[in-house]
């Protein structure tokens, strides 16, 4: 039997059909990241600058997105391990991961590497920086960084520091630093910030290399006290405090980025939707604010952006650590 439709009715049809075809890209792009929540992953202990950052910026990023963002931190291995979690991860961009410098510097500290930053991963934006600051116990004899250059000289291997870990950048701050001061320091390695700073209060170590973010409050209680910033340019939360420039080294710099990186082949409109919401996150006033008051300088990029500058740090890394003779454990 013949079944006649009218040629209006066909005309319809035709036309839905096709309007139908042309927005399937546009569906597919918009299921991002409609599915499920996203996993924001810090690949050290809560309390440290990944951990600092990603709680300020995550409810707001959420809300960009239109979902939810979970925080999973997973230590170990100077940051490899939960680093590794995302490199494995499905390149759909729900898994994410907090990379800060340490990212570049594992490669050349003789550790195991089970990943390659260029090859397994897809930069999404540069995120922030935050100074390192090198902090004291009260009850030490040295109250200014002068005093501590000085008093490291006079006592080569008697003084011991603590870092979030062997590797992490805080670790690198010591070495370089005890290599240029021409002197000698005990490297202690926690399993985190937290417990970095934790044993300084107590007494169980002398120094400290440490994010600002994370010992501030410290120093405002007198608990630490602050010698110094690591590197070139002071910070305008303690305009007050030297750098280790002002102190005479000035080819010394260990300031800490952080970055946002997703697996690699993570398709480009994903990684293009992130970025847009991770830029307007940290341009929003109050997550700024928020970020400032605890020491971090935004600083939004594009993923090209980011892919270059990842890449003239890993030859930064390599040729400081190469240079000063640095390696870690495997």
């Amino acid at each position: 039997m013949d079944i006649h439709i009218p040629r209006r009715t066909a005309l319809a049809a035709a036309v839905a059909c096709t309007a139908a075809a042309l927005a399937l890209p546009a569906l597919g792009q918009a299921a991002f990241p409609k599915q499920k929540p996203i996993t924001l992953v810090v690949p050290f202990s809560p309390g440290g600058g990944n951990d600092i950052l990603a709680r300020a910026v995550a409810p707001k990023l959420g809300q960009l997105l239109g979902q939810t963002i979970v925080i999973e931190n997973k230590p170990g291995a100077g940051g490899n391990l939960g680093t590794e979690l995302v490199a494995r991860a499905e390149a759909d961009g729900y898994t994410l991961v907090i990379a800060s410098s340490q990212v570049t510097m594992n490669p050349f500290l003789g550790m195991k590497v089970p990943f390659r930053i260029e090859r397994d991963f897809e930069p999404v934006g540069r995120m922030a920086s935050v100074p390192l600051v090198l902090v004291s116990h009260p009850g030490e004899p040295y109250r200014t960084l002068q005093e501590f250059m000085a008093y490291s000289r006079a006592h080569p291997g008697k003084l011991s520091y603590s870092s979030p870990g062997n590797g992490t950048p805080q670790h690198l701050a010591g070495e370089v630093f005890a290599k240029l001061n021409k002197t000698e320091m005990l490297h202690v390695p926690y399993r985190g910030t937290g417990l970095s700073v934790t044993d300084l209060i107590a007494g169980q170590v002398q120094v400290s290399f440490a994010t600002y973010a994370s010992v501030a409050q410290h120093i405002q209680a007198g608990k630490v006290r602050a010698l110094g910033i690591a590197g070139q340019k002071r910070t305008p939360l303690a305009p007050e405090l030297p750098t280790f420039g002002d102190a005479g080294l000035k080819h010394y710099d260990a300031s800490l980025w952080y970055s946002l990186l997703a697996p690699a082949r993570t398709p480009p409109d994903v990684v293009a939707r992130v970025n847009e919401a991770m830029v307007s996150a940290l341009n929003d006033p109050a997550v700024a604010k928020q970020l400032a008051q605890q020491g971090f300088e935004t600083q939004p990029s594009t993923p090209a952006e980011l892919k270059v500058f990842l890449a003239s740090e890993l030859k930064r890394w390599e040729r400081v650590i190469n240079d000063n003779h640095i390696k870690v454990a495997p």
